[in-house]
């Protein structure tokens, strides 16, 4: 940010700044936000590729291979706008927007489909009696040709029809003996053991011997489903490709070499280790077999019509989506049903309007005039951040959502310091000027008071100019910018690690966090800027009288059609006519009442704290030991109760539901454990409704618990009418569960060592000491607190932990900052005087930006949702301990530290640097034959 005071950099700075929201405004109206499924409603299915029997390495290459056979599958199952990606080297994820019950899709995404098709070489007799699974031999044909069903060309493979070359009588041969191998009766084992590669039980349960795979499921040219030509069944027609084709001939004829009842007279088609069909060889020529490449495979007798067809189209879909590369385990599932994101959408808003609503209160009333234009800017944030995150394409989570609100805390941050040091150096020019009068200077004239500000040296005689509202805002702005910096830089450290090593809706936090303080940034350095130096500006204010002409044009608004503002247009119109008009009336009430500017005065408390200057580091023991007992207690209670760890570290499955009926905790703990999960734990959410948390189970013990659940609705109600809804649906298998564990530690660690080396770069190593041991006693009174309390810790706990400590090193910056600038001004006083001072001085800012935060989380566990109360109870003890331990813990450790540390002190440090620029100018001058 440029520092100049000069009215073209103020023009430049206004016009940037115009552009910025008017960029923002068109991206945030016209493009829409892409929607996480936890807010639009759908399921998230993660897989994992492993490699393969064949030797195929499951690596980024072949995972990619299965996300393009995975969305030949999405796409024939009918799901819009499903998504598909891969994650890491061998993650995949897929997203399927409005569908509720994944089971199905599930099922049919996991399957590999590879399907081969092998000799029989013998049969022993399991639960059937007799022969093989209804299949269907080859060359099989569909209905009589029509304009959908109609024979291929020459030369091409016939599609939904029927073969060439089969009569009438043929094929009624061939269906009559679809039932199985006729006569086949008692054990038929194999000649030779040695060449049985499987033994697999088809639906009659009797185990087929069977020899290698002969023809493989990349062999088969196409798949669909289609009626029989008698249009009373319903078969999936295969056909062959030209290696295929000699393959299945070869198959079927040395199949119809052996006599009808005989097991190795049939051909058995495996898909994933099932047999799927094993048809009888009918009417083929003993080593000639089938030549026309084609084959049906029909379903099971006596399935309904209306079965068959599901079936068959399941079938085909697999077959022609072809078969994946590599096998795949579904990892972790994720649904969440329409309602509950909307609801989710709908709390966060309220809770961030509600949030900024009662931050730009308490802004205006600490610093009037000052904080009522911060917290026009505070629009523009959200306006900005919002806008950011579309044009990216961030998908916006209900974590995200959290983020975002979260992240205006440090847009008032960055308010608070420059507002905090314009008021010193305000106070400071009073100083100046009422000795100056003492010392019987006469006052500067309009033009010497200009030149003044702007730096201009003049032979005039000394002058005493009044102290200027303008000059203290651009100074304080210059004095807080390394702290700003620095607590911003510490929070994207947090969102960079959150981005990387959290997961699924927890990135979406660490994205909307990082965009946000990027944004906060622009809102507080140059938006706010532009605002406050257009009210204390020097100039006339009627000056700016001229911006009320906008004013009519405004109310026009409301009147444009072709914009679609025919619900937002009144309040759009009325919220842009106050802030003009405030921006023409305030610097003339500034002008006249300087106080009312909010940077003219200390506050009450800081007016105190300079009077008194209690010495709050002569004891600094005390508060060590309370803080040890305090960090003691937190322990006992990881201890003593372990922690609760969420689905997503353990593995497992959460499921939330809303029931028509109130049923209590303890009821519906019972009716689980009655229904096989008696540890299953079990608790209300929400208003009213139920989560249970179990191992790993099925879908069907999944569906098991929810009809239990409904059963009891309906007992307690006595109406027979009660529903249980299953509102989301997380499941996590026990492999993504340690990953995710392992990645919190790391990311917990990691965020210690990075916060650590960045102040000690930026400061000295006893700082950056004395900060990591302050947020280890942040992390660890969070994790206790809810250990004590039994909540779960799971990724979004990771979320909180991982702000908190970004937020504790906001504080410790903004302390330790102060302590090297009051350092470099003060080498004579005893170093924990001056940690002292340096307390005392940005306790207001302290105090300040943390009720703004506690406002915001305050608001989010209130009426953010079940989801948010518990990141924003971990983010409000976070914020207290972290207020706390900046004070108690990490400057008296820093005072301790001192002791040894030999880094030179900020006045030789700066000194030296001045020296070195001072030798290299003389040396570039010398060097340039320049005389001085």
């Amino acid at each position: 940010m440029s520092s100049s005071q000069g009215s073209g950099a103020r023009v430049i700075r206004g016009f940037l700044s115009l552009f910025i929201v008017l960029g923002a405004l068109a991206a945030g109206w016209f493009m829409p936000p892409k929607l996480g499924l936890d807010l639009s409603g759908g399921t998230q299915i993660i897989l994992e590729t492993q490699d393969g029997d064949d030797g195929t390495e499951a690596n980024a290459e072949n995972t990619d291979k299965v996300v393009e056979v995975l969305r030949n599958r999405i796409d024939a199952l009918g799901v819009s706008e499903a998504t598909m990606s891969r994650s890491g080297e061998n993650r995949v994820i897929v997203e399927l927007p409005g569908v509720q019950d994944p089971t199905e899709a599930a099922e049919i995404i996991g399957q590999t489909a590879q399907l081969t098709f092998h000799p029989v070489l013998g049969m022993s007799q399991g639960g059937g009696a007799g022969g093989g699974l209804g299949g269907l031999g080859g060359d099989s044909a569909n209905a009589p040709a029509d304009e959908s069903n109609a024979p291929a060309a020459d030369g091409e493979a016939p599609a939904d029809g029927a073969p060439e070359g089969m009569s009438p009588e043929d094929l009624e041969a061939l269906l009559g003996n679809q039932g199985g191998a006729p006569g086949a009766g008692g054990d038929q084992p194999a000649e030779n053991p040695a060449d049985v590669a499987l033994t697999l039980p088809d639906e009659q349960g009797n185990q087929l011997q069977l020899g290698k795979a002969v023809i493989q499921g990349d062999q088969v040219a196409s798949a669909s489903a289609a009626l029989t030509q008698f249009q009373d069944a319903w078969v999936t027609n295969l056909s062959f490709r030209s290696d295929g084709r000699e393959a299945w001939a070869k198959l079927s004829g040395d199949a119809a070499c052996f006599d009808q009842g005989d097991a190795k007279r049939r051909i058995a088609i495996v898909l994933d280790n099932k047999v799927i069909s094993a048809p009888v060889v009918q009417d083929a020529t003993c080593g000639v077999g089938y030549t026309t490449g084609t084959t049906s495979i029909s379903n099971p007798d006596g399935m309904p019509l209306p079965e068959q067809q599901e079936s068959s189209q399941e079938l085909a879909t697999l077959i022609e989506g072809g078969s994946l590369p590599l096998p795949v385990t579904e990892v972790q599932r994720q649904t969440v049903g329409p309602t509950l994101g909307a609801e989710a959408i709908q709390a966060s808003f309220i809770a961030g309007g509600i949030g900024i609503l009662l931050t730009a209160l308490y802004i205006c009333v600490a610093y009037r005039f000052a904080g009522f234009l911060a917290s026009l800017a505070l629009i523009c944030y959200t306006l900005i951040a919002y806008a950011a995150m579309v044009a990216l394409g961030a998908t916006l989570t209900l974590p995200g959502l959290a983020g975002f609100v979260l992240a205006i805390g440090m847009a008032i941050d960055a308010n608070v310091l420059i507002f905090e040091r314009a008021r010193e150096e305000y106070q400071r020019q009073q100083k100046v000027y009422a000795s100056n009068k003492l010392a019987g200077m006469s006052d500067a004239t309009d033009k010497e008071q200009e030149e003044s500000e702007a730096g201009v040296l003049t032979r005039r005689r000394r002058r005493a100019i009044p102290p200027s509202l303008h000059k203290a805002f651009v100074v304080g702005t210059q004095k807080a910018w390394s702290a700003v910096l620095d607590t911003n830089i510490t929070t994207l450290i947090a969102a960079a690690l959150l981005f990387f090593l959290a997961s699924g809706n927890v990135q979406g936090f660490g994205v909307t966090l990082g965009l946000g303080t990027i944004a906060s940034m622009v809102s507080a350095l140059l938006i706010a800027r532009v605002l406050m130096e257009w009210v204390v500006a020097r100039s006339n204010p009627r000056k700016h009288y001229w911006i009320l002409a906008l004013v009519p044009l405004l109310a026009l608004i409301p009147l444009f059609s072709g914009l679609a503002l025919t619900d937002v247009a009144p309040m759009l119109a009325i919220v842009l006519i106050v802030f003009v008009v405030a921006l023409a009336i305030i610097p003339s009430i500034v002008r006249k009442y300087p106080a009312s500017s909010g940077i003219a005065n200390f506050s009450g408390v800081r007016t105190w704290l300079v009077k008194r200057n209690p010495d709050l580091m002569k004891r600094s023991a005390l508060w060590l030991g309370v803080s040890g007992l305090v960090a003691v207690v937190a322990v006992v209670g990881l201890v003593v109760r372990s922690p609760n760890y969420g689905v997503e570290f353990t593995g497992g499955r959460v499921m939330e539901f809303a029931v028509s009926a109130p049923v209590s905790v303890d009821t519906a703990r019972q009716v689980v454990a009655d229904a096989g999960f008696p540890e299953a734990v079990v608790q209300e959410s929400g208003d009213g409704g139920i989560a249970v948390r179990t191992g790993q189970v099925t879908d069907a013990e999944a569906q098991r618990i929810q009809d239990s659940l409904e059963d009891q609705v309906n007992e307690e109600t006595d109406s027979g009418t009660g529903t249980v809804e299953r509102l989301s649906d997380e499941k996590i298998g026990p492999s993504m569960g340690n990953e995710l564990r392992n990645k919190a530690i790391f990311a917990l660690i990691a965020a210690l060592v990075l916060q650590m080396g960045y102040l000690a770069w930026r400061f000295r190593w006893s700082f950056g000491l004395a900060t990591m041991i302050a947020l280890a006693f942040d992390i660890v009174v969070v994790i206790g607190l809810f250990a004590w309390l039994g909540k779960p810790i799971d990724g979004v706990f990771l979320a909180a932990i991982l702000s908190v400590i970004g937020f504790s090193v906001n504080d410790s910056v903004v302390v330790f900052d102060r302590v090297r600038d009051e350092w470099a001004h003060d080498q004579k006083s005893k170093f924990s005087a001056i940690a002292n001072q340096a307390i005392l001085h940005t306790l207001p800012r302290t105090v300040n930006s943390g009720i703004g935060g506690i406002f915001i989380l305050a608001t989010l566990a209130i009426f953010g949702g079940s989801s948010l109360t518990d990141f924003s109870i971990a983010m409000l003890v976070g914020l207290v301990s972290g207020m706390f331990s900046t004070v108690f813990v990490g400057t008296p450790l820093a005072i301790w530290l001192q002791k040894y540390d030999r880094t030179a002190p900020p006045h030789v440090v700066k000194e030296k640097k001045t020296k070195q620029r001072k030798e290299l100018r003389e040396a570039r001058e010398e060097s340039d034959g320049a005389v001085v």
